[in-house]
């Protein structure tokens, strides 16, 4: 008895987690500094979801472009309002009159072609004296005369039967000579291209199965109603920026759904800790990337900050600090700004990217832009 006793306690201890040892998370990794990829807001629960359904959307985007079918679509042609013309179809008795009185018009001529052709046929049938018989009434097809004629194979020439018709002797058809191809080349080919797809969907398996090779990424942000997907860098593939700029150019030019449960989808090309000398040293490359001092044209610029879950950070001190960041010959404008330079702080993580457009383009929410406008 008191072994089994010692055996059950032990038992039991062993369902609890061990003391002073870090339990291991499992599923997708929080979000940290220095990553890339689409900031998403969705409805509150639906993170999950959201981030499944951002992930195809995105997906397909990205191999639009990377696939060069992407439509370039102009902001300037995208329409307001969609075209629904109706069409009204008005039917009146003096129209269908007229139809009537073309219809026997079409009837009496078809009678006096087919009376004609009728005539015509019992003279010829008369003159020449064949034995065919053409029996002629109205509404009845006239039986044509079929000759036999022998093919010589050697000449190529026909001899007719009957001279009862003389027309020219049609040439037989040319026969095609039965060659044997040897398919050994072939088939050794097609062994090895299958080989090869083969691999390649090896290699793409492999590809998906390692966490490391993925393209894209969903990291958990620790925030009710907000989603991160992490877009890991390809040589010669779009950037984050030219896959949302697509989007969102398409979808206002179709207004076609793609979504259920997502809200906004911004680009985020910088990431860094939220303090001011973090931000600056973060947002130097994105700057002279978007804001080159050589520009031709200065542009214009307005800073969109909002924060989650994190109320110790002054709001005019890191709006001042990008605004510094960006050079002279580019002036802030609030009202109509050309780009918009994208700050979103998650706890303890800053998200920066910058946008074009983005007024233009309901602020870049998927769900306004697909829906129609309300007088419709």
């Amino acid at each position: 008895m008191a072994t089994d006793n010692a055996a059950s306690k032990g038992k039991k201890r062993k369902q609890f987690l061990p003391h002073n040892k870090p339990v291991k998370k499992k599923g997708s990794y929080p979000l940290h500094p220095g990553v890339e990829g689409f900031f998403i807001t969705c409805d509150g629960g639906r993170e999950r979801q959201a981030a499944f359904e951002a992930m195809n959307v995105i997906e397909t985007f990205y191999e639009e472009l990377v696939q060069g079918k992407g439509g370039n679509v102009k902001l300037s042609e995208l329409p307001g309002k969609p075209q629904n013309k109706k069409i009204k179809f008005t039917y009146s008795d003096d129209e269908d009159e007229e139809e009537g009185e073309d219809d026997k018009a079409e009837e009496e001529e078809d009678a006096k072609k087919l009376n004609g052709d009728d005539v015509k046929a019992e003279d010829n049938s008369s003159g020449n004296g064949t034995e065919a018989e053409t029996k002629t009434t109205e509404g009845a097809s006239v039986p044509t005369v079929v000759e036999c004629s022998n093919i010589d194979p050697a000449e190529g020439k026909t001899s007719n039967v009957g001279e009862a018709t003389k027309e020219p002797a049609a040439e037989p058809p040319v026969k095609k000579q039965c060659i044997e191809i040897d398919d050994s080349k072939g088939a050794v080919a097609a062994k090895v291209e299958e080989k090869s797809i083969d691999k390649l969907i090896a290699e793409e398996l492999k590809e998906l199965g390692d966490k490391s090779k993925r393209l894209l990424v969903n990291l958990d942000s620790g925030c009710n109603g907000v989603v991160f997907v992490q877009m890991r860098k390809r040589d010669g593939g779009p950037s984050p920026k030219d896959v949302a700029q697509q989007m969102m150019t398409t979808l206002a030019s179709t207004k076609k759904h793609v979504s259920r449960f997502l809200l906004r989808m911004l680009p985020i090309e910088a990431s860094c800790y939220p303090s001011e000398e973090e931000i600056s040293r973060a947002i130097a490359p994105l700057v002279a990337k978007h804001f080159p001092v050589d520009a031709p044209e200065p542009h214009k610029f307005a800073v969109m900050y909002e924060a989650r879950a994190n109320s110790g950070i002054d709001r005019a001190k890191i709006i001042n600090a990008v605004a510094k960041a960006v050079p002279d010959p580019h002036k802030v404008d609030l009202s109509n700004p050309n780009k918009t330079i994208i700050v979103e702080i998650v706890k303890t993580v800053c998200l920066i990217g910058v946008v074009e457009k983005y007024k233009e383009l309901s602020k870049y929410n998927i769900r306004q832009l697909t829906s129609p406008p309300p007088n419709q």
